[in-house]
């Protein structure tokens, strides 16, 4: 969640009041004397309450319908729709929800319709807070800081209006990880968490990310005496799936990527389960750094727990980011994991509760969704088939669950190298593109694609004449898109099959044009690489450069090096590409001002050279 929130008058004056005469707990956490750390026999915690160390935990959000974090706030939730979200959760055996926040829409209906309806569920409250001191806008800063002020009254009064329900309330969602999309600095976090802290009994934490907590981002030197000193508890996120591609640190000692691949499982039927093992191994890996950090810091009496963690059903990204992880039976066999050290963990050193990430799929999480233990239509993944094989609910048959359907790296085919001096991809000499390949628009409908023409060409067509002069088209060109427009030539198969461009690296990509087109137009290419992340690299010609024009009358040749692509995407392989060649305006890109119309372009004579 990143939105900033709106709030009214009379619901300010109602935080005004609650921020005032509030009555509660009060005090400090860690006993401690004249700022120093405190002993690790410090007695002001409050004790966690065995709902976390008992029942199964899951991070809750009711949004079905909104496709973007804007429609967030026109879905319309019902009470009906909370009720029956929850009834899925009591069948799993799910007996604790995380909620984000403490709005109306979602923490008070949710907390209303569980009182209500009797039913067995107690809830760890959020109170989400927003950044306002990079803010520079006075007033913007102003209202920030007020809705601010807002939330944690509502908060206030549910953990207040709910005891037998809110059994601990969380202020903050990933404010002080170094990445976070709502900093908030550690002197302003402590002093909302003990604004709250003051006015309720339950334990208190704030959510943020392990790195944080294991004293590795930015204020680390004053988390101890800011942060620390206010919480009941800590509430550590880590995702081994995240962190399959990079480390999670910027600012501190870089920490080993941990080994998704498995590549040194040579036996593919047990390279899923030996991925899996390891990703639990990360997780476990990154809860320890955590409380060795606090033990270092005089903190060996307060309580973790794993504010969230999870594993992806599918791979929404459209980079091919999860290609080799996001599965439902990979979702399983990391939850199941899950469950056994959460079980382990009650009577060793592990953290004394997990939640997991998260109930149900949210789409307007867009390219980050697909978390859910049941998809956007309430049917049940293989994880949360596994809680309970006896119920009656839906379920997601769309793949299987069993471990030998599960994802686990496969580097891409590497092909023969392509050897001739051209690789043509269109020419006088082809009536059709070059076998295998297709054309695709970024966007149907975005402008017309005419191929081929005849009654124009390119003088010098590298690959001689049919008799009559051919050529491409783009015309048409309409705004339904928003962004632009683009064109890619590309495998034709469904599976895509890469050209092994390698013998080319020191050659060029050629292409004729005649347009009037006004700005620059932007060439690319892609490519698959050895962790199997497609990696886009492109080039903008304007006029003059690489010989481009935009006269409109002659025909202009342009050559572009491939070193040129390789220095605008280093990660490009020229052994696995995807795209052999594209071309587009997007405004975000070019800089180009956004147009309902556009003159025509004409393409010839397009291939790589060595």
């Amino acid at each position: 969640m990143k939105s900033i929130l709106k709030f009214s008058t009379a619901a300010l004056s109602l935080g005004a009041a609650l921020m005032l005469g509030g009555c509660g707990g009060g005090g400090t956490t860690t006993d401690q004397m004249n700022g120093g750390p405190a002993p690790a026999s410090a007695t002001g915690l409050r004790a966690l309450p065995s709902a976390f160390t008992t029942r199964k935990a899951v991070s809750y959000s009711p949004f079905r319908t909104a496709t973007s974090d804007a429609g967030r706030a026109t879905e319309v939730i019902t009470d009906q729709q909370v009720k029956d979200d929850l009834d899925l959760l009591v069948t799993a055996g799910i007996g604790l929800i995380r909620i984000f926040d403490s709005s109306d829409k979602v923490a008070l209906r949710t907390l209303r319709v569980i009182q209500t309806y009797n039913l067995d569920i107690k809830v760890m409250l959020g109170i989400y807070v927003n950044t306002f001191e990079y803010v520079t806008d006075p007033a913007t800063r102003a209202s920030i800081q007020a809705g601010n002020e807002d939330e944690m009254a509502r908060g206030v009064t549910l953990a207040k209006t709910y005891p037998n329900q809110v059994v601990a309330v969380s202020v903050g969602n990933e404010t002080m990880v170094y990445w976070s999309f709502v900093p908030i600095s550690t002197k302003t976090m402590a002093g909302y968490i003990k604004t709250v802290r003051d006015q309720i009994s339950q334990p208190v934490t704030t959510d943020d990310n392990w790195v944080f907590y294991a004293g590795r981002s930015r204020n680390a030197a004053d988390q101890a005496a800011d942060i620390f000193s206010q919480i009941d508890f800590a509430s550590i996120h880590t995702y081994s799936i995240e962190d399959a591609e990079y480390s999670n640190f910027a600012d501190a000692d870089p920490a080993p990527d941990w080994d998704w691949q498995q590549k040194g499982q040579t036996n593919l039927a047990l390279r899923a389960s030996a991925m899996m093992d390891a990703a639990i191994g990360k997780t476990k890996s990154d809860y320890a750094a955590v409380r060795a950090y606090l033990d270092k810091n005089g903190r060996a009496n307060l309580p973790i727990i794993i504010g969230e963690t999870g594993w992806k059903a599918a791979d929404p990204s459209g980079t091919g980011r999860y290609k080799f992880l996001g599965h439902p039976a990979n979702q399983k066999m990391y939850y199941s994991r899950l469950l056994d050290w959460a079980i382990a963990s009650r009577s060793d050193a592990g953290p004394k509760g997990i939640v997991y990430f998260e109930a149900f799929d949210e789409p307007w999480k867009q390219s980050d969704d697909n978390w859910g233990l049941f998809n956007v239509t309430r049917q049940a993944r293989c994880a949360a088939q596994s809680l309970n094989p006896t119920a009656t609910w839906a379920k997601d048959t769309s793949k299987p669950c069993d471990e030998a359907s599960a994802l686990y790296y496969v580097p891409p085919v590497l092909n023969t190298a392509v050897t001739q001096p051209s690789f043509v991809i269109h020419s006088e000499a082809v009536t059709g593109w070059p076998s295998g390949m297709r054309a695709d628009a970024y966007q149907a409908g975005t402008f017309t694609l005419g191929y081929p023409l005849t009654g124009d060409s390119a003088s010098g067509d590298q690959a001689g004449t049919l008799g009559a002069s051919h050529y491409i088209s783009l015309s048409g060109f309409n705004n339904t898109a928003g962004y632009g427009w683009g064109l890619l030539w590309q495998s034709s198969a469904s599976t895509p099959v890469t050209a092994n461009m390698s013998n080319f690296a020191n050659g060029s990509i050629r292409f004729s044009v005649k347009s009037a087109y006004v700005g620059s137009l932007r060439i690319g290419i892609s490519s698959d690489t050895d962790l199997g992340r497609p990696v886009d690299a492109f080039v903008l010609v304007s006029n003059g450069t690489y010989g481009y024009c935009n006269t409109g009358t002659v025909w202009c040749d342009v050559s572009i090096p491939l070193s040129a692509f390789k220095a605008a995407s280093p990660t490009l392989d020229l052994r696995y590409i995807l795209t052999r060649f594209s071309v587009s305006d997007v405004w975000s890109a070019t800089g180009n001002a956004a147009r309902t119309g556009m003159p025509e372009i004409r393409l010839d004579n397009i291939y790589w050279a060595q």
